[in-house]
């Protein structure tokens, strides 16, 4: 672990920390500036499964509003058009959740167990899971939940701190989650912040 930490603290002290803080900040602006966002950004995380997340910020810009008021059918054609892997399924996700975006604000504001929060996500909008839920928490401005994808993956794994699982079962998750939690308390970072190292480390990019 010592040697994960190492890299990080020299990257703590390059100019990547301002882009890591930059970034936290984009994203806690829009739970508390711009909440006709959060939609976007659930709709984001929706189309992030087994897709790159470059495409899927591509494709976001490229759709816009379309994620608020598109049918289903449109949506689906102007997601492939743009070339999104997965159009059908991920657009009759996106629209099913639209019903729900009242409720979801709502525990937002409201929820004040975290876990708890991302458990009614996870429950409630098709289309998420642990790591798509915590990715869509995390872009809206919380900082307490770790991304595991496979970038995350490979870097734990290439530091000898996980052996990589073949399948990421709800427990597989949290229990790699609380690995990150130490880290990032030995390192004096929140989750958020961590994950944007680590996807650095392994991608040179600061994305979302």
């Amino acid at each position: 672990m010592q040697d994960l930490f190492e890299v990080i603290n020299n990257l703590k002290k390059s100019e990547v920390s301002k882009l890591v803080e930059r970034r936290i900040n984009e994203f806690k602006e829009i739970r508390s500036k711009f909440h006709d966002k959060i939609f976007g950004e659930l709709s984001f995380c929706v189309m992030t499964a087994n897709c790159s997340a470059e495409k899927c910020i591509e494709v976001q810009k490229l759709v816009g509003a379309g994620f608020h008021n598109l049918p289903e059918v449109k949506l689906a054609q102007k997601l492939r058009l743009n070339g999104y892997r997965f159009p059908n399924i991920r657009a009759k996700y996106i629209v099913q959740a639209r019903e729900l975006q009242g409720e979801l604000k709502s525990n937002i504001k409201t929820y004040k167990d975290l876990h708890k929060l991302r458990e009614w996500i996870v429950k409630n909008i098709k289309g998420l899971g642990y790591k798509e839920a915590s990715h869509f928490l995390r872009n809206i401005g919380f900082t307490d939940y770790a991304i595991i994808d496979f970038h995350i993956l490979d870097l734990l794994t290439k530091f000898n701190l996980i052996e990589k699982p073949k399948t990421l079962t709800k427990t597989k998750y949290l229990e790699i989650e609380e690995l990150l939690e130490k880290i990032s308390e030995g390192l004096n970072l929140n989750l958020a912040e961590l994950d944007l190292y680590m996807w650095y480390m392994e991608t040179g990019k600061i994305l979302k």
